[in-house]
């Protein structure tokens, strides 16, 4: 059995645009990386079937791109810029046939239409304003994810503001706020998963190297506080940026990545849906910014952007933890790994939340 994985990339150095790689299953091996569309910096993208979107620059313009996928390449459909720096991170929603970026330099999140030919039209922008945190990089709003929630509002975190906004989202692509939920000052938002069942979300903290469990309420589309974890131990030093955050399709695992310390952390999911750390591993390979599941999640890819290359890695489903299998295969600037969109827009109905004993304020 094979299974592909695409790559996005930066472009600063000897990368040609978006790659992909092959997941032998049977060898246990990543095989044939392989150029499958010339671009400058797509840093993030997500695969729908045989259509790809994408972040784009050209110059000094910056936005969005829709592929079709052809032949082993992938062919530009259509493409959205404007001046200034490409976003961060783009996010797609199958229902309603919409596209949503997240502009780390704007503080911006744009909203576009997705016709079926998969040219793409903007319907909304907002602009995130307010104070912003104590830290350096804490310069102004920096929005930085911008994704669907179960109940198919859509989640943002700004990484300046320290904030996750939700918004609810008309048919036509037009944003509302529903809500604020402000972590610690310095948290430095950054991504988030939500648990299966659709009651409690994971949200990680680049700037504090922690992990927020808070709680979701559908009705009112607002998050609560439950825990706070760390994913580095509590003597590292030096500097460390959390990056990415994935959670196994059965909720009993979460993963997120540490560019510094250079490490991939599994925590366990408990009964009550708080963290337990597991394991961390080094992915064998400097600042591992992404990574991704197979299918079947018995195996995990990871890119390391400043080592160039990709690792594999073996997964205990039931355990939940990770041993390497493979290292140092050559792929320039990786910086995103993903596979075809699942469908999440349905959350399970089971395990329902159990409110934690003593978890509130609960720091690790």
């Amino acid at each position: 059995m094979n299974e592909d994985f695409l790559i996005g990339t930066y472009t600063s150095k000897t990368s040609k645009g978006m790659y992909a790689v092959t997941l032998n299953h049977d060898h246990q091996q990543l095989e044939n990386v392989r150029l499958v569309a010339a671009s400058q910096k797509p840093a993030y993208l997500q695969q729908v079937g045989d259509r790809v979107f994408a972040i784009k620059q050209d110059g000094d313009l910056g936005g969005v791109a829709s592929y079709q996928l052809k032949d082993g390449q992938a062919e530009l459909i259509d493409q959205k810029l404007g001046a200034g720096a490409p976003p961060a991170y783009v996010g797609y929603d199958q229902d309603r046939k919409l596209l949503y970026s997240a502009n780390y330099h704007k503080g911006t999140v744009t909203v576009f239409k997705v016709a079926s030919d998969g040219t793409l039209t903007q319907t909304d922008e907002v602009t995130h304003q307010g104070e912003c945190g104590p830290k350096p990089e804490q310069d102004a709003p920096h929005a930085h994810y911008a994704d669907l929630t179960p109940d198919k509002r859509l989640a943002v975190c700004d990484l300046g503001m320290d904030l996750v906004v939700v918004y609810d989202v008309s048919d036509d692509g037009k944003l509302t706020q529903a809500s604020r939920y402000q972590s610690e000052a310095g948290f430095g938002t950054r991504h988030l998963v939500f648990h299966p069942n659709g009651q409690v979300a994971y949200v990680l903290g680049e700037l504090s190297s922690k992990l927020e469990v808070l709680k979701y309420d559908a009705e009112t589309g607002s998050f609560s506080h439950v825990q706070t974890v760390a994913t580095i131990p509590a003597d590292w030093t030096a500097h460390n940026g959390a990056a990415a955050i994935h959670i196994s399709s059965d909720g009993k695992f979460v993963y997120s990545s540490n560019r510094g310390e250079n490490t991939l952390a599994v925590f366990a999911v408990n009964d009550d849906l708080t963290l337990s750390h597991i394991q961390s591993i080094t992915p064998a390979g400097d600042f591992p910014r992404d990574f991704e599941l197979s299918q079947d999640e018995t195996f995990l890819v990871a890119s390391n952007q400043n080592g160039d290359n990709l690792t594999l890695y073996a997964r205990d489903t039931t355990t939940g933890q990770l041993t390497l299998l493979q290292q140092d295969v050559a792929c320039p600037e990786p910086v995103c790994v993903k596979h075809k969109l699942r469908n999440v827009n349905t959350p399970l109905v089971s395990p329902q939340w159990k409110s934690p004993q003593g978890a509130a304020n609960s720091q690790g």
